[in-house]
């Protein structure tokens, strides 16, 4: 066990030790277990899928065993998370009752199991699965599990999300007191079809816009087989000289001399089958014995149980950072889970220690390419929020919680996703409407006021705003560099779910010291001309005075009280309303000590 006192966490692992004179073979082996005693045992977790992911669901625990489990080997949070909440004798509340929390920090399959017996015990068991992982330890050799980390509150979820934020930007994220820079990503943008007029153009817009790191995304790369589709290229990490006749270098050069920050995207971990890589290592590829391997994505992974393909994943990063010291941003995808399993390298005995030998050689990688190179800032995506857990997400600033971009669905997936995961690692991007994912139209000032929650980037392309649009993103921006410390190191306070049916969501963010918020407020549905929101805030002194502005106007105030004075104790026990009572209304309010 490992206590962290100020944070209110506790993590747990175990460790074989074998010094026996023969092998021993492990067949199941749990990072945690708890037990419970109480009438009544509430579980929240979350499910999902592609585009929906993290989604929260609470459910009464009854007699038997209630399991949540993944075998995907690779986007193992990509339909479940490994992470949940127990609230003991009533539904989970933000602030009252007793509520226990954990979290696997682990990026492989998991296995997680409560039972409630005839006793009325509850007893929990989290671990790695033990789906086809027998494991074999041989005299000398030690294995040790991933940690489970714990929290627990008397006063309610809402506490458990501060510890668990409190910590990770501490113990499980990389730079995790630093400020996050606002992103222009070019995928919905142009996707894989651009020149280098294209993306120069982007970058001018994005220095024009006030945007700080631009980031190339897929299709620069590919020289036999061009990435100029999803289908060709993969695992060929060298520039296509057709789209970007002066390389990476000069893209970064000048986007740097324009004041902007570089990026590029990879996926280290996959290749096409129409591929240099594929054709010269097809060994390399995962797959079971001598059968074709199932092609998912137009793509084959990469046996990362195999060193050689662990120095190829590693050579690879450090090749794109190379290309110019001007690249300060990695965007990691990776876009398929494990089919017919199998390895080459590994012996016939041991082919499962596959699932485990995957994920432990994923992590030797991030920590080899972390020591190489620490200023470097690294996004954790995985065809979106695959890979969300704090066993990876200690490799990396940042994680794409989900590709759907549409600010509606992203209220509910980023709620959820912020119950254990840090605000200012969360991002959020404002895009086009429609929406490419949803086909969905909402305003401008309702997709910036829903991405502002997290650290703010943009697939929407400045060139497409037009008429007023234009200078309130640009007013949209600034005004985000002066919430951001706020949003990304203070205390998350949550007011309303958006899953408790009222049509309404709001939640603040409170400096340490108390002296600025941040609050947000949404109408996810029509309410009537005679309902109007309403809430008292959370967290603020009630002994200090508090000037509240609002932010990212488009016509009137919503707030009555918009420039005025209020006591912190009226504020919390009287609360405030607002007139956003039609879909797609939002109110986003800075409050200054006076």
């Amino acid at each position: 066990f490992k206590a962290y006192q100020k944070e209110d966490i506790i993590t747990q692992y175990v460790t074989i030790k074998h010094h026996e004179n023969k092998s021993i073979k492990i067949e199941n082996i749990a990072s945690g277990y708890l037990n419970l005693h109480a009438d009544h045992y509430y579980l929240s977790h979350f499910a999902g899928a592609w585009a929906n992911e993290m989604l929260l669901e609470e459910e009464l625990l009854t007699h038997g065993i209630k399991s949540i489990e993944s075998t995907k080997g690779v986007r193992t949070a990509q339909t479940e998370n490994s992470s949940f909440l127990i609230s003991i004798d009533k539904k989970a509340d933000e602030y009252s009752g007793e509520v226990y929390a954990g979290a696997l920090a682990w990026s492989g399959n998991y296995k997680l199991s409560f039972q409630v017996s005839e006793t009325g015990n509850l007893d929990i068991v989290v671990g790695m699965n033990p789906f086809a992982s027998s494991f074999i330890l041989e005299p000398g050799e030690e294995i040790k599990t991933p940690e489970i980390i714990w929290s627990y509150s008397a006063i309610g979820k809402n506490r458990i999300s501060q510890n668990f934020h409190n910590w990770s930007r501490r113990y499980a994220l990389a730079h995790g007191n630093d400020l996050r820079p606002i992103v222009l990503n070019s995928w919905e943008g142009v996707y894989m079809n651009f020149d280098e007029k294209d993306i120069l153009s982007l970058i001018d817009d994005a220095a024009n816009f006030g945007v700080e790191l631009f980031v190339l995304d897929d299709g620069w790369f590919g020289d036999k087989y061009p990435r100029d589709k999803a289908d060709s290229g993969l695992g060929d990490w060298v520039v296509n000289k057709k789209k970007l006749p002066h390389g990476i270098g000069y893209l970064a050069d000048y986007a740097v001399n324009k004041g902007v920050r570089f990026g590029i995207w990879i996926e280290p971990e996959m290749v096409n089958p129409r591929s240099v890589l594929a054709e010269k290592y097809p060994e390399w590829i995962v797959k079971t014995d001598k059968y074709t391997p199932y092609v998912e994505r137009n793509q084959w992974l990469l046996d990362l149980s195999n060193p050689d393909v662990q120095h190829f994943v590693e050579e690879t990063f450090d090749k794109v950072v190379s290309m110019s010291p001007n690249i300060s941003y990695i965007k990691w995808d990776a876009n398929r889970h494990v089919d017919n399993f199998g390895s080459e390298y590994l012996s016939k005995e041991n082919q499962t220690h596959f699932w485990i030998d995957y994920t432990k050689g994923l992590y030797s990688v991030y920590e080899r390419i972390r020591a190489k190179h620490p200023d470097v800032l690294i996004q954790l995506c995985s065809s979106g929020g695959g890979r969300l857990d704090f066993g990876a997400l200690k490799y990396h600033d940042e994680f794409w919680a989900s590709d759907n971009t549409n600010s509606l669905d992203r209220i509910f997936i980023q709620y959820s996703t912020n119950l254990f995961f840090p605000a200012k690692a969360t991002a959020a991007h404002v895009s086009t409407t429609p929406n490419h994912q949803t086909g969905m139209m909402a305003p401008l000032k309702f997709r910036f006021d829903v991405a502002m929650t997290g650290r703010l980037g943009m697939e929407l392309q400045p060139k497409d705003l037009t008429g007023d649009e234009l200078p309130f993103a640009e007013q949209a921006i600034k005004n985000y560099k002066r919430i951001r410390p706020i949003v990304q190191l203070g205390d998350l306070y949550r007011l309303k779910s958006p899953y408790d049916g009222t049509g309404w969501a709001s939640h603040m963010y409170i400096s340490k010291d108390k002296k600025e918020s941040v609050f947000f407020a949404y109408s996810l549905k029509y309410h009537g001309r005679t309902t109007f929101f309403e809430t008292r805030l959370k967290g603020l002194d009630p002994a200090k005075m508090y000037k509240i502005t609002e932010l990212n106007k488009a016509g009137n105030s919503t707030f009555y009280g918009d420039g005025q004075v209020f006591p912190g104790d009226y504020l919390m026990k009287a609360g405030i309303s607002l007139t956003i009572g039609n879909t797609y209304e939002s109110t986003v309010l800075l409050i200054t000590e006076q």
